[in-house]
Formats: C-alpha cells, sequence, structure tokens
C-alpha cells in the first residue's frame, strides 16, 4: 500500500512551455495536501503526472510503502491510484446504477463497496435514472462514489468540490476524513478551500 509519493526536482511542460522545474514535495500517509495557484500554472498536469498521464520534463516521482520500500510505479497506479479530473467520466445512456456497478467492479472494490457508495453519496434516488439525466451536482456525486466502492490509497482530485452543495460538501469532507483516518493520501486541485485540514501547495511561485 502507497504510504508516502515524493516528487524530486520535477519539471512539467506542456508543448513548449514550462509549466513549473525543480519541484520538490512529498505526500504521507493520513495527509491532504492542497494544490493552489492560478489557472494554467500546472495544478491539473502535476495530477495527471503523479496518475502517469503526462511525462515529466525532468526529475522523479516515486511511490512508497510503510517502510520506505520504493513500490513499482504501474503498480502502484494501477492497484492504488483514483484520480477524478474536471470531466466526471461517465457514461450517459447508462443507469446511475449500471455505473457505479461497473466502476467499482473494474477498479476492484470491497464486497461492501457499492452500499457504502450509495449510502456516503446518497445516490440510492438516482439508481435508476440514466446519467445523462443528472444534475452535473449528481453526476458528480456518482463520480465521487468510486473513491468508497472502491478503496484506494491516494486520492487525486481536481476540483472535485465545484458542482457540490453545502450538504454534499460536508459528506464529502466526512468521506475524505475517514480516508485520512485509515492511512490513506489526497492530493487536490483546488480553488475553494478544501472543508478539511490540508497543508497548501502553491505552484504560483514556480510559473
Amino acid at each position: 500500500m502507497i504510504h508516502a509519493v515524493a516528487l524530486s526536482g520535477l519539471s512539467l511542460s506542456r508543448g513548449e512551455r514550462t509549466l513549473f522545474r525543480d519541484l520538490d514535495f512529498e505526500l504521507k500517509a493520513g495527509e491532504a495536501v492542497a494544490l493552489t495557484g492560478a489557472n494554467g500554472v500546472g495544478k491539473t498536469s502535476l495530477l495527471r503526472a503523479v496518475a502517469g498521464l503526462m511525462r515529466p520534463a525532468a526529475g522523479e516521482i516515486a511511490f512508497h510503502d510503510g517502510d520506505r520500500n520504493r513500490i513499482d510505479p504501474d503498480q502502484a497506479r494501477s492497484r492504488e491510484v483514483h484520480l477524478i479530473g474536471h470531466l466526471d467520466g461517465l457514461k450517459g445512456a447508462r443507469t446511475a446504477r449500471q455505473e457505479l456497478a461497473f466502476q467499482c467492479d473494474w477498479l476492484g472494490h470491497t464486497q461492501d463497496g457499492f452500499d457504502d457508495a450509495v449510502e456516503t453519496f446518497g445516490l440510492k434516488p438516482l439508481l435508476d435514472l440514466e446519467v445523462r439525466k443528472l444534475s452535473a451536482g449528481q453526476r458528480r456525486r456518482l463520480a465521487l462514489g468510486r473513491l468508497v466502492g472502491s478503496p484506494r490509497a491516494l486520492w487525486l482530485l481536481d476540483e472535485p468540490l465545484g458542482p457540490l452543495d453545502v450538504r454534499w460538501r460536508e459528506a464529502f469532507a466526512a468521506a475524505m476524513n475517514r480516508h485520512l483516518d485509515a492511512d490513506g493520501l489526497i492530493l487536490a486541485a483546488v480553488h475553494d478551500a478544501l472543508p478539511i485540514p490540508a497543508r497548501p501547495l502553491d505552484l504560483g511561485g514556480f510559473a
């Protein structure tokens, strides 16, 4: 299980433009970090790089277990990482029930994962509705359900709170706190403050 993510001398570029250079940073089990900075500074790109979807221009991203042993990055990412991006990644023609079941099965889940996700994000009234008929907030709750339905150590979240109202922000805060209490890790790109204690990492200084 991932207990730490270490970035060493990390530089990211998009096209001919350098987003930031020489970023050193470590995220540890039980910790949440909020990525801040101006639009275009590289918050989303950093999440994608940690998830293995973007190749760094320089530097290293390393995953460690509880004994500080290195974990193979491909295994860490395939088994222990969730990425929730701006797009919810849902199929509009499926019902919410079908979509959540697919996500839980595809990502690997505990026996009660589906039910836990439904309970956490109040999805029961939505289960028989087609995803395309859901509001933005309802789709976000459905997307977030995979975090609970298929537990993984590292949550990478890109502006996760945007479509949520106060009630569901509070529910998500409770889910994040439970995740951290179980030695999970959260790295979130935000404009609005996370509703839980989080260490800030401002990328604005590296642009």
